[in-house]
């Protein structure tokens, strides 16, 4: 009878937290650029598991696979692929409903290389969220590491689309989540809804493994006045008719107000539901204690310190320990028990009235009715709680342009590129890659290394350009290193393109081969010729005495070219001889025309010439003697 009853407490907490509450399922808009027939933009329902790209798009072609239409098992069982190509679309996997989880149809997608999974109703209805299973199930291991977004379309919608394909259409699609997080200013205001409870399998462990994980961020983000963050925690009342049983007072505080369920669904051992709900309250009331004091960011410090120090497999899940944490961090300790006040009394918790106040949603948030629940400026987030995925969709959160630095650092930058780097260009031997993974979403784009700019696609090409590209990667052209000489296919005095060098053949970039001279008969021809291929050259050489003149490929005798030297030099002393006396015959013809001019001056002054006519005399004029 106790458990019976017991069970009946807990079928009516579930009641109150779902016949009365208003779940809003979250939506992000799916646009259909192709076929003609199909463009346009519907709406599709967001999965509470993976990683949705919050404040980005993701542009990728539809497949429906031929077999395991359902993804309810692995593709590489029915030998399919959803790997992209360089340069090729992602792959969006339509599968059926029905049959297995979500979540396994997502994760089995997701190794088969999609980029993200759609998942077609089965019947005309509202969309709905696709969940993570429940209880005994939510253990499975690959709940944590799926990474791709997955989103629920209506039947009408999964329907068109197959007709489209089965057509020969090729089915485009852009996945956005642009709108999915109002981001109307340069603040981000965000609430956690959580639970002190750690025995309550895989759901506890993720939220407190997030804890763990994102307080740094957290921290950084309030301190700096990013970010407003506030925590909230679920509880429920106790039906009336059962406030003064057994199982009611043994999960409920304060006369049934607040009550949460059993930590272990065992009534008999361990602790009770009333000891989580007193810890629940002692966080909330740390968390209006150390706001008060201006530093709120602490409780990332106490909810991660306790749960090392404090949990409920070592029986330290007290007051005692919980007081011993709350001290070292600096902490009122007595404005603490006050918040809490007597959780025996039948009266109203002030914090915890607000809490239930704050549970059920307003505008368009909806009420919260799942532990955990991360609510981004008063919308519910969905999607995988980890630390990367949570900040992504934070920063989405933001008014463009006005995002922190954490928002363009390694925390939210990081999952486009990894995989299949993004469908864009790479050099792995290089270790450079056109894929650039921003805030908005990843773009292929050719990257500048040291100075150097490369230029391409961005999807499959990249090629250096400018003066200094053979510094990296050689230019992306070929090298090689043989007998002590390194030879190259870049050129410095090239801005662009790789060229074998003298000696080889090839395209440049990915091989240059030895052209055998010899063998094909481009050198050494000549009948006394002999050759001898070398790597990049040839080496010839002349018989019986023979010298070889490469310029002519030729080969002469060394006496003769001995004689035709000593001819030369012969030519030049008789030239050098002729010029010497030609030199001496124009100088004493010379001198003498100047000894006859002067002579014949001489002379007419004193008695004329013949061939001169008469010479006036000058006179001196007076005055000058």
């Amino acid at each position: 009878m106790r458990e019976k009853l017991g069970f009946l407490v807990c079928v009516w907490f579930l009641l109150c937290r779902s016949c009365f509450g208003r779940f809003v399922v979250e939506k992000n808009s799916l646009k259909l650029t192709s076929p003609e027939s199909l463009k346009g933009v519907y709406e599709c329902a967001i999965g509470n598991f993976g990683v949705p790209q919050y404040g980005g798009t993701l542009v990728g072609t539809v497949v429906y696979p031929k077999a395991n239409q359902k993804a309810c098992k692995g593709f590489d069982e029915v030998d399919i692929s959803f790997k992209s190509r360089p340069g090729g679309l992602p792959t969006f996997v339509l599968a059926d409903r029905g049959d297995c989880y979500f979540t396994l149809k997502a994760w089995n997608a997701q190794k088969g290389g999609a980029a993200a999974i759609l998942v077609a109703d089965d019947k005309d209805e509202p969309l709905i969220t696709m969940d993570t299973p429940e209880e005994e199930n939510a253990d499975a291991t690959y709940l944590q590491n799926i990474t791709i977004p997955s989103a629920l379309i209506s039947k009408a919608l999964g329907d068109s689309i197959k007709k489209a394909l089965s057509d020969g259409g090729m089915v485009n699609m852009n996945l956005d989540w642009t709108e999915s997080l109002p981001h109307p200013d340069e603040r981000v205001e965000y609430e956690f809804w959580t639970n002190s409870n750690d025995e309550c399998g895989p759901k506890c462990d993720s939220q407190i493994e997030f804890v763990k994980s994102f307080k740094g961020a957290a921290q950084i983000l309030e301190q700096k006045g990013y970010t407003q963050f506030t925590p909230h925690y679920i509880t429920w009342y106790c039906p009336q008719a059962f406030i003064l049983s057994k199982q009611c007072k043994s999960q409920c505080i304060n006369h049934g107000r607040y009550c949460a369920p059993d930590p272990e669904q065992d009534f008999s051992k361990g602790y009770d539901g009333k000891d989580v709900v007193v810890q629940n309250l002692r966080q909330a009331c740390f968390y209006k204690v150390a706001s008060e004091s201006k530093k709120p960011w602490l409780w990332w410090d106490y909810v991660t310190d306790f749960s090392i120090r404090c949990p409920m497999k070592d029986k330290k899940y007290s007051k005692e320990c919980a007081d011993q944490v709350i001290q070292s961090l600096g902490v009122d300790l007595k404005k603490i028990d006050k918040c809490i006040g007597d959780t025996e009394a039948d009266v109203e918790n002030e914090v915890l009235k607000a809490e239930q106040d704050t549970q059920i949603g307003k505008g368009s948030r909806g009420d919260v009715t799942i532990l955990p629940t991360l609510i981004i400026n008063n919308r519910q987030y969905r999607g995988k709680l980890d630390k990367g995925a949570v900040l992504k969709a934070i920063c989405a959160g933001f008014e463009e342009t006005t995002e922190p630095a954490v928002c363009l650092s390694g925390d939210v930058e990081t999952n486009e590129c990894l995989e299949n780097n993004g469908g864009c260009w790479q050099d792995k031997a290089a270790n450079l890659t056109a894929c650039k993974d921003t805030f908005r979403g990843r773009v292929c784009e050719c990257p500048v290394v040291q100075g150097v700019k490369f230029v391409g696609d961005g999807y499959t090409h990249c090629e250096a350009s400018g003066s200094l590209r053979c510094e990296i990667n050689n230019g992306g052209c070929w090298k090689k290193t043989q007998d002590g000489r390194t030879v190259s296919a870049c050129a410095e005095d090239h801005l662009q393109g790789c060229k074998c060098p003298p000696g080889f053949k090839g395209d440049g970039v990915n091989s240059c081969e030895d052209v055998d001279e010899c063998k094909d008969k481009l050198a050494c021809q000549c009948p006394e010729c002999k050759c001898k291929n070398t790597w990049g050259s040839y080496d010839c050489s002349c018989g019986g005495g023979l010298l070889y003149m490469r310029e002519h490929d030729t080969c002469i005798s060394k006496a003769a070219n001995t004689n035709y030297s000593w001819s030369f030099v012969w030519i030049i002393i008789l030239g050098l001889a002729a010029a010497s006396v030609a030199g001496y015959a124009l100088y004493k013809y010379r001198i003498r025309r100047y000894m006859d001019s002067e002579i014949r001056a001489i002379m007419a002054q004193y008695m004329p010439l013949d061939s001169q006519a008469d010479i006036p005399v000058h006179h001196a004029p007076r005055g000058d003697i």
